[in-house]
């Protein structure tokens, strides 16, 4: 049986998929890792899922205030073995509610050029490419979202 419980960082199964995601990143964002990496630490989440199949944490996702009406998706995985399941949309349908509950009007989100399958994820559920924000200005590797979310 699947569930999602929604946590924080302080959550070890969390921490443990969040291991799992970096080492992934690591392999396809190559020499541009530790640039992306200083922007993705954990260590003061306040909102986050862990997706579990029966006891084993099979998935993760969070989000944190971009803005007081908006959050930002960030630490999206799931453990290669339980892809292509709609595990993905579910984490992100969850924390788009969980935005919303918190009053937020949009989620945005990057994610790396390096990353079709996020892509296409990303634009399924009705993310629209907006021009990169923040530190991601000027990153051709980058690739930026958003969604406004319904009340």
């Amino acid at each position: 049986m699947t569930r999602i419980e929604r946590t924080n960082s302080e959550n070890q199964d969390f921490v443990l998929l969040v291991r799992n995601l970096d080492a992934y990143l690591a392999e396809i964002d190559g020499d541009d890792h530790v640039f992306y990496d200083q922007f993705n630490k954990i260590g003061l989440i306040k909102y986050a899922v862990v997706v579990y199949e029966d006891k084993s944490p099979i998935g993760c996702g969070a989000i944190k205030e971009f803005d007081p009406k908006t959050m930002e998706v960030k630490r999206m995985f799931v453990s290669p073995e339980s892809r292509s399941m709609g595990i993905a949309t579910r984490i992100l349908a969850e924390l788009e509610k969980w935005a919303a509950q918190l009053g937020c009007e949009r989620c945005v989100l990057e994610t790396g050029r390096n990353q079709p399958h996020a892509i296409t994820l990303y634009k399924k559920n009705c993310y629209t490419s907006i021009p990169n924000y923040g530190q991601y200005v000027g990153i051709k590797n980058s690739v930026c979202f958003e969604k406004l979310l319904t009340k």
